[in-house]
């Protein structure tokens, strides 16, 4: 009896060990990204709180990690950090009907408040504050406006960003070689440690489902994808690389998917600024020899801004990118069509499935949906 006594307390005592080290010791986060973005918030000064506009409730959202175990993890989705480039909009009556349609097919959808952090001069940012407080009023969306000063952020990366723009724009003077272009490779840089993931928009888009459904995506990266990020859907990169790929016959470089390295749209991107900082393989890529090497080897020059940056370094580091299915960035674009690439052309632009988001690049009219249409 004595002997069924101890045993029943050696039984207490491992099960009690065994729950200590399962809730101090698993691996799994201790603090989700809503607390990191209060923590934010807390930290910032009044003048850069955003107001919040509280609207529809949020709802809790179930995704699946990618870890090898394949373990269902719960995750609470209830806040979103997106970031949009609005500048230069005052005298821009065509950028700033863009801009409303992509934040109020947003706010149409999403089922959790939204941080959206604006880069763009004073002029456009009130601007864009206006066109957040009206779309949010008719879809009864909770959000909150963060303003980022585009010139601040191009001073800190200016030692970055000055040695891309020679290879990744025409010349100086070009649309694309203004340093906004370049931002996103080196956010993580900037942003505040507190911020861990974020989602980048063009400002010519239309949402056709819950943002929350996009975010999700960040949770099918694997250990070394550090963002995701959408196939360019016309044979861009086939033409930029045209020299490369006569030198080279048989290479998948430029070629269309699913197979080919395609190269990038960057209209839609899913940053994991945690995994951006730590990822010294990439760090190392943002360097004037890193940069300097990969044009000279792939005979690579291009006017794209970021997105010529991802698509020159997925030649070589495919696995530093999650690929974004085409529905959550469906371009619409289709210069390239009559330019000599008639034959191949679908193979790059078609797009099977639901589409979530609409762009609208190259000024493409973006359809009528048939929510818009009750």
């Amino acid at each position: 009896m004595t002997y069924i006594k101890k045993s029943q307390i050696l039984i207490i005592i491992i099960g009690c060990i065994f729950v200590y080290i399962l809730f101090n010791f698993w691996p799994w986060s201790s603090q989700t990204f809503t607390t990191n973005n209060q923590q934010y918030y807390r930290k910032s000064s009044p003048s850069d709180k955003g107001k919040i506009h509280k609207g529809k409730p949020s709802t809790a959202t179930t995704v699946q990690t990618n870890k090898e175990d394949h373990r269902d993890v719960k995750k609470l989705i209830n806040n979103i950090d997106v970031i949009i480039t609005f500048s230069k909009a005052k005298d821009n009556r065509g950028l700033q009907q863009k801009f409303e349609v992509t934040v109020s097919s947003m706010f149409k959808w999403a089922t959790v408040p939204l941080s959206l952090h604006i880069i763009g001069d004073d002029e456009s940012k009130d601007l864009a504050g206006r066109i957040l407080e009206g779309a949010a009023s008719k879809y009864n969306a909770t959000y909150m406006m963060v303003s980022l000063d585009v010139e601040h952020l191009a001073k800190e990366l200016h030692e970055i960003v000055k040695e891309m723009q020679p290879y990744f724009s025409y010349s100086p003077e070009a649309y694309y070689s203004d340093a906004l272009f370049f931002l996103s490779m080196a956010l993580h840089k900037v942003l505040p440690l507190t911020i861990t993931k974020v989602i980048m928009l063009d400002a010519d888009l239309k949402f056709n489902a819950d943002i929350v459904k996009l975010y999700e995506e960040f949770y099918k990266f694997s250990d070394d994808n550090v963002m995701a990020i959408a196939r360019e859907n016309q044979p861009v990169y086939r033409h930029t690389f045209s020299l490369y790929r006569t030198k080279h016959r048989g290479t998948r470089v430029g070629d269309p998917p699913p197979n080919g390295l395609t190269g990038f749209n960057s209209g839609v991107l899913l940053l994991d600024l945690d995994k951006m900082r730590s990822s010294g393989r990439y760090n190392s890529l943002l360097t004037a020899s890193s940069v300097k090497s990969l044009t000279t080897e792939y005979s690579f020059q291009g006017h794209l801004g970021d997105q010529d940056f991802f698509s020159l370094v997925s030649m070589v580091h495919e696995n530093l990118f999650y690929i974004l299915p085409c529905t959550w960035n469906r371009q619409l674009c289709d210069w390239w069509r009559d330019k000599g690439y008639e034959d191949v052309f679908d193979l790059y632009f078609k797009c099977e499935g639901h589409i979530n988001i609409y762009h609208g690049n190259c000024n493409t009219a973006i359809p009528v949906l048939d929510w818009e249409k009750n």
